[in-house]
């Protein structure tokens, strides 16, 4: 039981993790600048959260595949924002 609610909490912080990106977006567009961003960084954790999605997949492992597909497409949208304002 107490695994099962382990796993939902992580789950939940997981998909809150995926979505944090978002902030840096909202500042990117304000700023109408990502020149303080580091695009190799961003690629890293985007194929980090890709490695994830597949093992997720492999696995049939939903906890580990819905917060990592989730953060793989916030820091796509990361990425192709900040190319736009660079």
């Amino acid at each position: 039981m107490t695994h099962t609610y382990l796993g939902i909490a992580a789950g939940a912080w997981g998909v809150a993790m995926a979505m944090a990106p978002i902030l840096q977006i909202r500042e990117i567009r304000r700023h109408r600048s990502s020149h303080q961003l580091s695009l190799p960084y961003m690629v890293v954790l985007l194929l980090g959260f890709v490695l994830w999605v597949a093992y997720g997949i492999v696995g049939t492992d939903w906890p580990l595949i819905v917060p990592n597909a989730i953060a793989l497409a916030v820091m796509g949208t990361t990425i192709v924002t900040a190319l736009k304002h660079r």
